[in-house]
């Protein structure tokens, strides 16, 4: 006999998995990070309030959904991103991505996504600019466009950058190394996390493992993390050996950026994401092309996002054709008696 699992149980537990890489990332980013995690969730958390006020619905904060929200939407973004910047996201995010459709369970597309693209189309300048891991005094002191004042100009940090980096740092994360300078980083700090990027995409092991949690307890189908990853091994891995000068080796494609996450976490959000088994492989094959294409042959160096957010789009389609017909029904969904 199966457990009944109730939707506070699962999101719960989705939070407890988040918990470590949260800590993680503050370890190797110091208050900054802690700051833009706690803007981020308590900006959802207040957004969601307000529009179940202000459109008479029941108080849903006690689900863990829009925690969620707010944990995953500061792990995309930069360390040093200003904070008045990630509380709009978290704004857009609940506002736009779940409450406009009606809250848990509608949403089309990933709130956290939404909240993160906003930014992205609006401030692109601060998304893309990147802080060195692990710096002196980063417990002690805020990155300094942190606390840049909203609607100002943007806070230059190359001196902060120069004092508080012990090995050179270029400001490009190994994506945009990789991409414009054909220089690969080592796997192990891929793996480990000893590479500037967003606050949750640098330890792809930390995000694989705890992804496996949620597997384990049977709250996420590893079918869509497994077709992004196949997806993105049998796209690769041609071209990689055929030029590996210019191309990236498939566990670099893996463990770079933020497709770990993505696949963990993002992608197989149970909304947003078809019910069918084959429909879930597809799913993630689709993400784990399009996530290829965009970052070898598109302007961006990262393609994760954009990939699940048409991923999610194209949802119902792929659960429409994917899903199984009762024996002796024709494709209209009419028995084969009812054609004569």
């Amino acid at each position: 006999m199966k457990r009944a699992v109730s939707v506070e149980q699962i999101m719960r537990n989705v939070v407890y998995a988040l918990l470590p890489i949260c800590g993680w990332s503050i370890y190797q980013f110091g208050i900054s990070a802690l700051a833009l995690i706690l803007v981020t969730t308590l900006s959802c958390i207040l957004t969601e309030a307000f529009f179940n006020w202000m459109s008479d619905r029941p108080n849903s904060l006690g689900d863990y959904s829009v925690a969620i929200t707010g944990l995953l939407l500061a792990l995309t973004l930069p360390p040093g991103f200003p904070l008045w910047m990630a509380a709009v996201a978290g704004f857009i995010g609940v506002g736009l991505g779940k409450s406009l459709f009606g809250g848990l369970g509608y949403n089309v597309m990933n709130p956290a996504l939404i909240g993160r693209a906003f930014v992205q189309a609006a401030f692109p300048v601060a998304i893309t600019t990147c802080t060195p891991s692990f710096a002196p005094g980063r417990f002690l002191e805020f990155i300094p466009s942190s606390l840049a004042l909203p609607f100002m100009s943007p806070v230059d940090t190359s001196d902060w950058v120069r004092e508080h980096t012990i090995d050179s740092f270029s400001g490009a994360t190994p994506l945009a190394l990789q991409k414009f300078e054909h220089i690969t980083v080592d796997t192990m700090d891929l793996l480990t996390g000893s590479v500037a990027g967003s606050v949750g995409e640098t330890s792809a092991l930390l995000i694989f493992v705890c992804g496996l949690y949620l597997a384990a307890r049977k709250m996420m189908n590893l079918r869509i993390p497994a077709g992004i990853f196949t997806t993105t091994i049998v796209l690769t891995l041609p071209l990689y050996l055929m030029n590996p000068e210019v191309y990236p080796s498939p566990q670099f494609m893996l463990f770079s950026g933020g497709l770990m996450l993505g696949a963990m976490f993002m992608a197989t959000d149970m909304v947003a994401s078809p019910l069918t088994p084959r429909g879930l492989w597809l799913y993630g094959a689709v993400i784990g092309f399009l996530t290829v294409i965009i970052r070898l042959y598109g302007g961006l160096t990262e393609g994760v996002m954009y990939a699940i957010l048409v991923a999610n789009a194209l949802s119902p389609l792929i659960g429409s054709i994917t899903q199984p017909r009762v024996y002796g029904e024709t494709r209209d969904g009419r028995g084969k008696g009812a054609e004569s």
